[in-house]
């Protein structure tokens, strides 16, 4: 990652009204608009449907038609407020718009401000598919706008929490020693604990993506719970961090089985107080199918996320015949 062109900020309640107004065209999506609506004023504003099921290509036609009706141009600046579907598609129509245009990010979710507005992955789903076609490009800056957080749903914060619980999985141990000593409701009320958790996590993802921008190796432990987890998330209709945590609890067990990973009843203890859930009934067969297309999948075989112990990720190659063995009997 060029660092030089990426910055984050953060800044408690910053908002973007530094950002140039003439050629900037803002994309956000229903929800975020109508609570926020204020911050939007005097800005050309495209507004999506909310919801994973329109991070689709149609969307990215839709608003391609608009920037294209608008006069939009090599100038202009695509800015993403929302949460990761807003950001991984303005991130895809910049990429792709007049071969690629300037664009950055005003997460608003707490998953998108510790994990998916970092690290230039930008992209829809096909179908089952997770960010089957995307691009890898970086966005020119990020604002952290913590205001955003005073109207999130509970759900929105299992999901942010997820992500920071497996960034503690795969390289902070002592970040996984906090979590357990405090819970949701803890950090909503201590927000200056929040704000410096929410920035550890964001440099975290920060260095690892910087030093293995095209994920050829480290960048790869951050796939840590998403390879089931992509499996399930867009077949049972789960929230991203839902779907993530039981995709976690997963591979700590096929951890258990190669390498002998001690702490999984940690693991599951630790996503069940951030009320996150562990397991859940699935059709198998299903899901193998989705899952052998994972992005990391190489002929027979896929390089798998699991544990040596928390705060230590390793990529493991697995035979996809075993995968589904496991899979089977779990």
């Amino acid at each position: 990652m060029n660092t030089n062109h990426t910055k984050i900020t953060f800044p408690h309640n910053a908002g973007f009204s530094s950002l140039q107004k003439r050629n900037t065209v803002l994309i956000t999506d229903e929800n975020i608009y109508a609570l926020h609506s204020k911050k939007f004023k005097n800005y050309q504003t495209i507004v999506l449907k909310a919801g994973e099921q329109y991070k689709i290509q149609p969307t990215v036609d839709n608003i391609i038609e608009q920037l294209i009706d608008s006069g939009a141009n090599k100038t202009t600046t695509l800015i993403g407020v929302g949460g990761g579907v807003v950001t991984d598609i303005t991130g895809y129509v910049a990429s792709i718009y007049m071969r690629g245009i300037n664009f950055g990010f005003v997460p608003t979710t707490l998953l998108a401000l510790v994990d998916a507005s970092i690290g230039g992955k930008n992209g829809i789903d096909v179908g089952p598919y997770k960010n089957m076609i995307g691009t890898i490009n970086q966005p020119e800056f990020i604002l952290h706008d913590y205001s955003f957080l005073t109207t999130l749903p509970k759900v929105e914060w299992q999901n942010g929490f997820a992500e920071i619980i497996k960034h503690a999985c795969i390289k902070d141990a002592s970040m996984f020693n906090e979590l357990q000593s405090h819970s949701v409701a803890y950090y909503q009320k201590k927000k200056q604990l929040l704000y410096v958790l929410i920035e550890k996590n964001a440099i975290l993802k920060t260095t690892i993506v910087a030093k293995d921008v095209n994920e050829n190796g480290e960048r790869k432990l951050l796939n840590f719970g998403h390879t089931l987890g992509h499996a399930l998330e867009n077949q049972y209709c789960l929230s991203h961090g839902h779907a993530i945590s039981i995709g976690m609890s997963f591979a700590c067990e096929l951890s258990e089985k190669i390498w002998g990973f001690k702490q999984t009843n940690s693991v599951i203890g630790l996503l069940q107080q951030y009320e996150l859930p562990t397991r859940m009934s699935f059709d198998k067969e299903k899901v193998f199918n989705v899952l052998k297309m994972d992005k990391k999948s190489e002929i027979n075989a896929i390089k798998y996320i699991l544990l040596k112990k928390i705060g230590k990720g390793i990529i493991t190659e697995i035979d996809l015949r075993e995968i589904e063995n496991f899979l089977a009997s779990y």
